[in-house]
């Protein structure tokens, strides 16, 4: 059960508790997940399940009581030695501050720890202030910087390079 109460300010209302539950994400719900990016960025996602087949990597899902994901996040085991590296993590936005990173974030560590590593890592960029305070909540550390870029797609349907710099931050299990 997640008990959604907003964490950045005092709760002005009524708390509303909603049953939730962490899984593997699989293709049939990629529709549902239009709100964590563009086409562009699901058919990267779709790709990154198929690895997931392969044991290369964790796509995970936290979903509502009707199954809905609300939360979606990767877990690479390639990307750096002794590592689980995160990735991709996104809450749906209505949801954010209620506790969903916070409860994918232990999802993907647990799995991490299964594969019997002892540390995760991820990236955050630069100019998200609110994604790096969760993970230093969550006990990681800054160790770097590195720049990084991927494909966006405009509303357009154009597709554009986003570079942006990224703090590397790691966490011992």
């Amino acid at each position: 059960m997640l008990q959604c109460v907003n964490t950045e300010d005092a709760p002005t209302g009524p708390t509303v508790t909603l049953p939730v539950s962490v899984r593997d994400l699989l293709p049939r719900d990629l529709p549902a997940c239009t709100w964590s990016g563009s086409g562009t960025h699901l058919r990267h996602v779709e790709r990154e399940l198929a690895r997931a087949e392969a044991g290369e990597v964790d796509y995970l899902a936290v979903c509502t009581a009707a199954d809905l994901p609300v939360a979606i996040g990767g877990i690479d085991y390639r990307v750096s030695e002794g590592a689980g590296t995160l990735w991709q993590l996104a809450v749906l936005p209505a949801l954010q501050s209620h506790g969903l990173g916070t409860l994918l974030v232990r999802a993907a560590e647990q799995r991490i720890r299964e594969r019997g590593l002892d540390r995760a890592e991820l990236a955050v960029e630069e100019d998200n202030p609110r994604a790096r305070r969760l993970y230093e909540r969550l006990g990681y550390v800054a160790y770097g910087r590195e720049p990084d870029a991927w494909d966006e797609e405009g509303p357009d349907g154009s597709i554009r390079r986003h570079e942006t710099m990224c703090v590397l931050m790691r966490k011992d299990l």
